[in-house]
Formats: structure tokens, sequence, C-alpha cells
């Protein structure tokens, strides 16, 4: 495993999820009970940055490697997962909605690992759908772990409608990969 800067972002990433989630299940006292809810949106927002960064590090100072390449969408699957899962115990998210992003995380991760094994990795490469399919769920995770209106906001109601959007957008991009990766394997039959 190389030690450098975009792996250690990850591995931070990695490590503020447990403080993300275990703020909602401190003894009561330990945090102010209106502090959580901040104090979980920041350990999420702070790790969805590092999310961005650690490949911007990588690419601009050349230390793209093939264990960052591994740990870094496996990083991004647990946070949002383990975030959904919070949520929906805290009832800020519909189980549905939970499942169906889940559920296609895993889906695709298989697809793609699938794919690479079958030297078409290129078919199921991030689409656009994708990356606005994760900056929902990144916006939408945040609205809903914060929760308070905030300058007269409804940040919960936001997220919530949020959510719905990026759970329409994971169903769409997964299809579109599932597409993409049976025309891939038309062709080389």
């Amino acid at each position: 495993m190389p030690f450098n800067l975009p792996n250690l972002l990850t591995w931070l990433r990695i490590l503020l999820i447990p403080l993300m989630a275990g703020v909602f299940y401190l003894p009561d006292g330990w945090v102010a009970a209106h502090r959580v809810n901040l104090f979980a949106t920041l350990f999420f927002a702070v790790a969805a940055l590092t999310d961005w960064f650690d490949g911007y590090l990588a690419r601009a100072l050349g230390q793209t490697s093939a264990f960052g390449a591994f740990l870094d969408p496996v990083a991004d699957k647990l946070m949002v997962a383990v975030a959904l899962i919070v949520l929906v115990d805290l009832d800020r998210v519909a189980p549905l909605v939970a499942l169906v992003i889940i559920g296609r995380e895993i889906t695709i991760s298989a697809l793609r690992e699938w794919m690479a094994k079958a030297g078409k990795s290129a078919s199921v490469a991030v689409s656009f759908v994708g990356k606005l399919k994760t900056a929902a769920q990144m916006v939408a995770i945040v609205l809903l772990l914060y929760h308070d209106p905030l300058a007269g906001l409804p940040v919960a109601t936001i997220g919530s409608v949020l959510i719905w959007v990026a759970a329409i957008l994971t169903l769409v991009s997964m299809a579109y990969y599932l597409a993409m990766a049976a025309r891939a394997l038309r062709s080389s039959a």
C-alpha cells in the first residue's frame, strides 16, 4: 500500500465514517442535543470533500495507484451506506430509498469487477449521470444529517426531496451501466 497524501485522505474519509454515525448514538449529555446534527454533518461533509480532493491530488501529483483506485470507491460506498442506514434509523430517509441506493452501489461495483475481468472496464466507466447521482446523494445526505432549518430554509424537506431525486438518478445510472455492459458483451461475442 503506497503511503501518499491521496491515500491518506481516503483513509481519513474511512475514519470519519464512525464519527459521523457514532455522534447520534453517544450517551445523553456527551454532546449537546442541538449540536449532534451539526457534528454529524461536518464529519460527513469533510469526508465528502476528501472524496473529490484525493482523486484530484492523485492525478495532480502523479500519485495514482492500484491500491488508491481500489480503496477510493470502497470508502465512498461505505460512507454513503452508513449515512443512509443512520438516516433510516432516525426516520429521515425511507428504507426503500436506502435499499435502492445501497443495492445499486453493490450491483454496479460487482458489474465493474466482472467487466474488468472480461477486459471491458471502459464500457462501465463513470458517466455524467453517475456523477450527477453522486452529487445529488452527497448534498441530500448533508441536508438530511443537518435536518434543522437554516436561515429560514426547510433543510429537512429539501433534503427529503433531493434524496428521492438521487434515488431516481441511481436507478437511471444503474440502467445505463447495465445497458453499456450488455452492449459491450454482445459486441465481443
